[in-house]
């Protein structure tokens, strides 16, 4: 199951690169996934989920600029790689699984970060235009990160 958690917040990073950390910081803080006596204990702390909170609203906002890079650009992708791969890790530690979860974390942004991208190109045509697609996928990155922390409880 945390493999398949580790996997899965992956891909909400490569959706929304920081939603991913804020989710994993918010179930941590809650007590929903132990990460004390590791490494990444700090994602517990009081403040940590609201930094990654704001920074997933600013994500949000800069989504929705037309000078946002591309997701598929190294710099872009790399941070989604990152991000899925650090969150993977979160989930896999709370088990035992730090390397795991971090690779199946990666693989997920992996996932996320493509499969993403092709869905909101297919969206934004249906639609005429891009909004809408990227709002959809803002719905789906959020939901599905609540979802997947609920589940680890």
């Amino acid at each position: 199951m945390l493999y398949l958690a580790a996997l899965l917040i992956g891909v909400v990073a490569g959706l929304r690169t920081m939603t991913a950390p804020a989710a994993v910081s918010w179930a941590a803080h809650l007590g929903w996934i132990d990460l004390s006596g590791s490494p990444l204990a700090f994602m517990g702390y009081a403040w940590t989920p609201w930094v990654f909170t704001v920074l997933a609203l600013a994500e949000f906002v800069g989504d929705q600029l037309p000078s946002t890079p591309s997701r598929t650009v190294p710099a872009q992708f790399g941070a989604r790689l990152v991000s899925g791969a650090f969150c993977g890790a979160c989930v896999g530690a709370a088990g035992g699984f730090f390397v795991a979860g971090a690779i199946c974390g990666a693989i997920g942004a992996v996932i996320g970060t493509l499969g993403g991208r092709a869905a909101r190109a297919r969206g934004a045509a249906a639609f005429g235009r891009d909004l809408p697609a990227a709002l959809i996928e803002d719905a789906v990155a959020v939901g599905g990160a609540v979802l997947i922390v609920a589940v680890l409880r």
